[in-house]
Protein backbone atom coordinates (compact mmCIF):
# COMPACT_ATOMS: atom_id res chain seq x y z
CA UNK A 1 0.00 0.00 0.00
CA UNK A 2 1.46 3.63 -0.64
CA UNK A 3 1.96 6.25 1.71
CA UNK A 4 -0.65 8.29 0.19
CA UNK A 5 -3.17 5.67 0.30
CA UNK A 6 -1.74 4.94 4.04
CA UNK A 7 -2.86 8.78 4.45
CA UNK A 8 -6.39 8.86 2.98
CA UNK A 9 -7.08 5.82 4.94
CA UNK A 10 -6.00 7.36 8.07
CA UNK A 11 -7.77 11.02 7.20
CA UNK A 12 -11.14 8.74 6.87
CA UNK A 13 -11.00 7.13 9.89
CA UNK A 14 -9.95 10.39 11.92
CA UNK A 15 -12.45 12.24 10.46
CA UNK A 16 -14.83 9.47 11.01
CA UNK A 17 -14.08 9.64 14.49
CA UNK A 18 -14.09 12.90 15.25
CA UNK A 19 -17.92 13.14 14.13
CA UNK A 20 -18.97 10.41 16.06
CA UNK A 21 -17.41 11.92 19.35
CA UNK A 22 -19.19 14.81 18.32
CA UNK A 23 -22.64 13.08 17.79
CA UNK A 24 -22.24 10.98 21.04
CA UNK A 25 -22.19 15.08 22.64
CA UNK A 26 -24.71 16.78 20.71
CA UNK A 27 -27.07 13.83 21.26
CA UNK A 28 -26.10 13.64 24.65
CA UNK A 29 -27.47 17.74 25.34
CA UNK A 30 -30.28 16.76 23.26
CA UNK A 31 -31.41 13.81 25.45
CA UNK A 32 -30.88 15.62 28.52
CA UNK A 33 -33.16 18.95 26.99
CA UNK A 34 -35.78 16.09 26.93
CA UNK A 35 -36.62 16.24 23.08
CA UNK A 36 -35.46 12.66 21.79
CA UNK A 37 -33.71 9.92 23.12
CA UNK A 38 -29.85 9.61 22.98
CA UNK A 39 -29.96 6.26 21.09
CA UNK A 40 -32.26 7.72 18.32
CA UNK A 41 -30.28 10.40 17.93
CA UNK A 42 -27.36 8.79 17.87
CA UNK A 43 -28.19 6.41 15.66
CA UNK A 44 -29.69 9.19 12.80
CA UNK A 45 -26.25 11.17 13.81
CA UNK A 46 -24.19 8.05 12.44
CA UNK A 47 -25.25 9.16 8.90
CA UNK A 48 -22.83 11.51 9.68
CA UNK A 49 -20.27 9.49 9.46
CA UNK A 50 -19.88 8.60 5.25
CA UNK A 51 -19.62 12.04 4.60
CA UNK A 52 -15.70 12.07 5.00
CA UNK A 53 -15.29 8.82 2.87
CA UNK A 54 -17.97 10.76 0.42
CA UNK A 55 -15.39 13.97 0.35
CA UNK A 56 -12.55 11.98 0.04
CA UNK A 57 -13.33 10.24 -3.02
CA UNK A 58 -14.50 13.40 -4.68
CA UNK A 59 -11.71 15.11 -4.04
CA UNK A 60 -9.87 11.89 -5.42
CA UNK A 61 -11.00 11.07 -8.30
CA UNK A 62 -12.61 14.53 -8.99
CA UNK A 63 -11.35 17.64 -7.52
CA UNK A 64 -7.43 16.69 -7.92
CA UNK A 65 -8.01 15.95 -11.63
CA UNK A 66 -9.27 19.40 -12.58
CA UNK A 67 -6.55 21.87 -12.92
CA UNK A 68 -7.79 25.45 -13.04
CA UNK A 69 -5.88 28.33 -14.55
CA UNK A 70 -6.21 31.58 -12.10
CA UNK A 71 -4.73 34.59 -14.05
CA UNK A 72 -3.64 37.62 -12.24
CA UNK A 73 -2.59 41.18 -13.21
CA UNK A 74 -0.40 43.08 -11.17
CA UNK A 75 1.01 46.66 -11.90
CA UNK A 76 4.37 47.47 -10.59
CA UNK A 77 5.48 51.15 -10.99
CA UNK A 78 9.30 50.42 -11.10
CA UNK A 79 9.12 47.05 -13.53
CA UNK A 80 11.24 47.38 -17.27
CA UNK A 81 9.31 48.90 -19.69
CA UNK A 82 10.72 46.17 -22.15
CA UNK A 83 8.92 43.66 -19.26
CA UNK A 84 5.46 45.09 -19.36
CA UNK A 85 3.16 42.45 -20.44
CA UNK A 86 5.52 39.54 -19.05
CA UNK A 87 3.83 36.35 -18.26
CA UNK A 88 4.84 33.99 -15.53
CA UNK A 89 2.99 30.89 -15.01
CA UNK A 90 3.63 29.98 -10.99
CA UNK A 91 3.34 25.94 -10.23
CA UNK A 92 4.27 25.06 -6.79
CA UNK A 93 3.97 21.60 -4.98
CA UNK A 94 3.87 18.90 -7.42
CA UNK A 95 4.73 15.95 -4.93
CA UNK A 96 5.46 13.65 -7.82
CA UNK A 97 4.29 10.62 -5.70
CA UNK A 98 0.46 11.86 -6.23
CA UNK A 99 1.01 11.27 -9.93
CA UNK A 100 2.60 7.88 -9.89
CA UNK A 101 -0.06 5.86 -11.77
CA UNK A 102 -2.11 9.61 -12.74
CA UNK A 103 0.78 10.31 -15.03
CA UNK A 104 -1.71 11.43 -18.39
CA UNK A 105 -2.82 13.87 -15.61
CA UNK A 106 0.62 15.39 -14.90
CA UNK A 107 0.88 15.37 -18.91
CA UNK A 108 -2.44 17.14 -19.70
CA UNK A 109 -1.24 19.55 -16.77
CA UNK A 110 2.08 20.54 -18.64
CA UNK A 111 -0.29 21.02 -21.82
CA UNK A 112 -2.01 23.36 -20.07
CA UNK A 113 0.79 25.25 -18.87
CA UNK A 114 2.33 25.40 -22.01
CA UNK A 115 -0.42 26.38 -23.86
CA UNK A 116 -0.36 29.82 -22.24
CA UNK A 117 2.63 30.54 -23.91
CA UNK A 118 4.55 31.64 -20.61
CA UNK A 119 7.81 33.95 -20.67
CA UNK A 120 8.86 32.53 -17.17
CA UNK A 121 7.64 28.96 -15.37
CA UNK A 122 8.26 29.62 -11.82
CA UNK A 123 8.12 26.30 -9.52
CA UNK A 124 7.99 27.28 -6.16
CA UNK A 125 9.17 24.21 -4.06
CA UNK A 126 7.95 20.38 -3.30
CA UNK A 127 8.71 18.61 -6.59
CA UNK A 128 8.68 14.92 -4.19
CA UNK A 129 7.01 14.15 -1.58
CA UNK A 130 9.61 11.33 0.14
CA UNK A 131 12.22 10.49 -2.22
CA UNK A 132 13.10 11.39 -5.80
CA UNK A 133 12.41 8.05 -7.33
CA UNK A 134 9.22 9.43 -7.39
CA UNK A 135 10.08 11.11 -10.47
CA UNK A 136 10.80 7.69 -12.71
CA UNK A 137 7.72 7.79 -14.89
CA UNK A 138 7.77 11.79 -14.86
CA UNK A 139 10.34 13.02 -16.23
CA UNK A 140 9.47 13.32 -20.00
CA UNK A 141 6.17 15.05 -19.35
CA UNK A 142 8.25 18.00 -16.23
CA UNK A 143 11.20 18.31 -18.96
CA UNK A 144 8.29 19.31 -21.88
CA UNK A 145 7.60 22.34 -19.75
CA UNK A 146 8.37 25.16 -21.86
CA UNK A 147 8.55 28.97 -21.83
CA UNK A 148 10.84 31.35 -23.39
CA UNK A 149 12.94 32.07 -20.24
CA UNK A 150 12.19 28.68 -19.04
CA UNK A 151 11.80 27.12 -15.86
CA UNK A 152 13.31 28.54 -12.58
CA UNK A 153 12.75 26.71 -9.51
CA UNK A 154 13.64 26.32 -5.41
CA UNK A 155 13.43 23.78 -2.95
CA UNK A 156 10.36 22.99 -0.70
CA UNK A 157 10.43 21.32 2.88
CA UNK A 158 9.65 17.97 1.44
CA UNK A 159 12.57 17.98 -1.35
CA UNK A 160 15.29 17.54 1.61
CA UNK A 161 13.19 13.96 2.09
CA UNK A 162 12.62 14.98 5.49
CA UNK A 163 9.19 13.08 6.30
CA UNK A 164 10.91 9.77 4.64
CA UNK A 165 12.52 6.79 6.98
CA UNK A 166 15.91 6.88 5.47
CA UNK A 167 19.06 7.88 7.54
CA UNK A 168 20.87 11.37 7.30
CA UNK A 169 23.34 10.34 5.22
CA UNK A 170 20.79 8.80 2.46
CA UNK A 171 18.98 11.94 2.94
CA UNK A 172 21.93 13.91 1.58
CA UNK A 173 22.19 11.60 -1.47
CA UNK A 174 18.39 12.25 -2.15
CA UNK A 175 18.87 15.65 -2.34
CA UNK A 176 22.07 15.55 -4.44
CA UNK A 177 20.39 13.19 -6.57
CA UNK A 178 17.01 15.16 -6.71
CA UNK A 179 19.41 18.56 -7.82
CA UNK A 180 20.87 16.56 -10.37
CA UNK A 181 17.58 15.55 -11.65
CA UNK A 182 15.91 19.32 -11.96
CA UNK A 183 19.31 20.16 -14.13
CA UNK A 184 18.99 17.04 -16.10
CA UNK A 185 15.28 18.13 -17.12
CA UNK A 186 16.57 21.64 -17.63
CA UNK A 187 15.59 23.59 -15.02
CA UNK A 188 17.51 26.55 -13.32
CA UNK A 189 17.34 25.42 -9.59
CA UNK A 190 18.49 28.04 -7.32
CA UNK A 191 19.87 27.67 -4.05
CA UNK A 192 20.59 30.74 -2.11
CA UNK A 193 21.02 32.59 -5.69
CA UNK A 194 19.49 34.58 -8.25
CA UNK A 195 19.09 34.45 -12.27
CA UNK A 196 19.10 37.84 -14.60
CA UNK A 197 16.66 37.71 -17.06
CA UNK A 198 17.37 40.30 -19.64
CA UNK A 199 14.87 41.90 -22.28
CA UNK A 200 16.17 44.23 -25.19
CA UNK A 201 18.52 46.84 -22.88
CA UNK A 202 16.41 46.02 -19.25
CA UNK A 203 16.75 43.61 -16.98
CA UNK A 204 15.35 41.93 -13.68
CA UNK A 205 16.42 39.30 -11.35
CA UNK A 206 14.39 36.65 -10.05
CA UNK A 207 15.94 35.38 -6.51
CA UNK A 208 15.38 31.98 -5.14
CA UNK A 209 16.37 30.98 -1.53
CA UNK A 210 16.09 27.69 -0.35
CA UNK A 211 13.23 26.53 2.68
CA UNK A 212 12.87 29.31 4.80
CA UNK A 213 10.26 28.93 7.39
CA UNK A 214 10.33 30.84 11.37
CA UNK A 215 8.45 27.50 12.09
CA UNK A 216 10.44 24.81 13.57
CA UNK A 217 8.63 22.05 12.25
CA UNK A 218 10.23 22.86 8.65
CA UNK A 219 13.86 22.83 7.90
CA UNK A 220 15.07 26.85 7.81
CA UNK A 221 18.14 26.42 5.21
CA UNK A 222 17.73 29.88 3.12
CA UNK A 223 19.79 32.62 2.75
CA UNK A 224 18.26 36.21 1.35
CA UNK A 225 21.02 38.22 1.74
CA UNK A 226 22.98 36.01 -0.20
CA UNK A 227 20.91 35.30 -2.87
CA UNK A 228 20.18 38.65 -3.35
CA UNK A 229 23.70 39.88 -3.31
CA UNK A 230 24.33 42.09 -6.76
CA UNK A 231 20.99 42.58 -7.40
CA UNK A 232 20.14 46.08 -5.14
CA UNK A 233 18.45 48.28 -7.21
CA UNK A 234 16.96 45.72 -9.81
CA UNK A 235 13.48 45.10 -10.27
CA UNK A 236 13.07 41.88 -8.02
CA UNK A 237 10.92 38.71 -8.38
CA UNK A 238 11.63 35.94 -5.20
CA UNK A 239 10.32 32.54 -5.11
CA UNK A 240 10.01 31.39 -1.69
CA UNK A 241 8.17 27.50 -0.96
CA UNK A 242 6.55 28.84 2.60
CA UNK A 243 4.65 31.82 2.26
CA UNK A 244 5.27 32.42 6.18
CA UNK A 245 8.36 33.58 5.21
CA UNK A 246 7.08 36.99 3.81
CA UNK A 247 6.04 38.39 6.73
CA UNK A 248 9.19 37.43 8.59
CA UNK A 249 11.82 38.76 6.34
CA UNK A 250 10.22 40.22 3.44
CA UNK A 251 7.92 42.73 3.71
CA UNK A 252 9.70 45.99 3.93
CA UNK A 253 12.60 45.30 1.59
CA UNK A 254 12.70 45.94 -1.83
CA UNK A 255 11.04 42.73 -3.16
CA UNK A 256 8.00 44.03 -5.07
CA UNK A 257 6.48 40.29 -6.14
CA UNK A 258 7.08 37.34 -3.74
CA UNK A 259 5.54 33.64 -5.13
CA UNK A 260 5.10 30.85 -2.67
CA UNK A 261 3.26 27.45 -2.24
CA UNK A 262 3.57 25.01 0.80
CA UNK A 263 0.09 25.64 2.23
CA UNK A 264 -1.70 23.11 -0.29
CA UNK A 265 -5.17 24.97 1.32
CA UNK A 266 -4.34 22.12 4.02
CA UNK A 267 -6.00 19.97 1.45
CA UNK A 268 -9.49 21.36 2.02
CA UNK A 269 -11.30 23.99 0.75
CA UNK A 270 -15.13 25.13 0.47
CA UNK A 271 -16.26 27.90 -1.15
CA UNK A 272 -13.23 30.05 -1.05
CA UNK A 273 -12.42 29.07 2.73
CA UNK A 274 -10.05 26.80 4.34
CA UNK A 275 -8.61 25.45 7.50
CA UNK A 276 -5.33 26.38 6.60
CA UNK A 277 -6.43 30.26 7.20
CA UNK A 278 -6.00 28.67 11.28
CA UNK A 279 -2.36 28.02 10.39
CA UNK A 280 -0.79 30.56 7.48
CA UNK A 281 -2.02 34.73 7.39
CA UNK A 282 -1.68 34.10 3.85
CA UNK A 283 -2.69 30.49 2.64
CA UNK A 284 -4.05 30.91 -0.96
CA UNK A 285 -3.89 33.84 -3.45
CA UNK A 286 -2.81 37.49 -3.52
CA UNK A 287 -2.21 39.74 -0.95
CA UNK A 288 -0.71 42.96 -0.82
CA UNK A 289 0.94 44.99 1.76
CA UNK A 290 1.92 48.65 0.44
CA UNK A 291 3.81 48.11 -2.98
CA UNK A 292 4.41 44.20 -2.37
CA UNK A 293 2.48 41.32 -3.56
CA UNK A 294 2.74 37.70 -2.24
CA UNK A 295 1.14 35.09 -4.51
CA UNK A 296 0.37 31.78 -2.96
CA UNK A 297 -0.13 28.83 -4.95
CA UNK A 298 -1.78 25.88 -3.70
CA UNK A 299 0.14 23.31 -5.55
CA UNK A 300 -1.26 21.62 -8.70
Amino acid sequence: MTTEAMATIMITFLCCLVLAALDAVVCGLLSLAGWVTFKKAFLWGLWSLVLPPILIALGAFIGRNRFEVTEVELTFKDLPEEFDGYRIVHISDIHASSFIGREEKLAEAVQMINALEPDLIAFTGDLITLSPDELKTLTGSLGSLNAKDGVISILGNHDYSMYSQASEEQKQEHLKTLIAKEKELGWGLLLNEHAIIHRGQDSIAVIGVENTSPSKHFPSKGDLPKASEGTEGMFRILLSHDPMHWDDEIVGQDYPLTLSGHTHAMQLSFFGGSPSSLMFVQYCGLYTKGDQHLYVNIGL
